[in-house]
């Protein structure tokens, strides 16, 4: 529902309908509109969030950490109900306090994932050079997304393969 109206288009009459129950019963279990949203927001952020990450931490090495971003900037963005979902969360985070919490938490849990992933490829880098390493790479794949999702001519292939240059990782 987030991606097909956004959030105006979450009510907890909707999703009751949706689900076939009643609008007690949401009011129940999620505490009110807040708690759905919140719910919602954490769902779609570990989807959109955790997918990537899953990706990136199962790559064997660096080059095929930067294969699997070629191949994950032109999927996800060409997933436009997963875009869609994808704006609406960063939008929500944007004007609900709430929601902002929800995707800082993602976000942390990414980097954290990733900064781990490093301590085992990089077992000599301090824990402040892994982070901050996980922090670049986080914030490069969100930005990749985000300039893909505004141009979809953004040349991908080109910008990794010039990363890897600059990295000395090679094909």
């Amino acid at each position: 529902m987030l991606a097909e109206g956004g959030w105006p288009a979450v009510t907890t009459r909707a999703v009751a309908e949706r689900a076939g129950t009643n609008v007690g019963l949401i009011h129940y279990h999620f505490g009110g509109l807040p708690g759905l949203h919140e719910a919602i927001a954490r769902r779609a952020g570990d989807e959109i969030v955790g997918s990537v990450v899953d990706a990136l931490v199962a790559a064997p090495d660096p080059s095929a950490a930067l294969d699997t971003v070629r191949a994950l900037v032109p999927a996800t963005t060409g997933d436009g109900p997963r875009m869609r979902l994808a704006v609406e969360v960063m939008a929500g985070a944007l004007r609900d306090p709430v929601l902002g919490e929800v995707l800082r938490q993602e976000l942390r849990r990414a980097r954290e994932r990733i900064g781990a992933r490093l301590a085992e490829l990089r077992p000599s880098w301090s824990d402040e050079r892994r982070a901050g390493a996980a922090t670049v790479i986080v914030a490069l794949v969100d930005g990749l997304l985000l300039h893909r999702l505004l141009d979809t001519t953004l040349p991908v292939d080109e910008a990794l393969t010039a990363l890897g240059d600059l990295l000395g990782v090679r094909p």
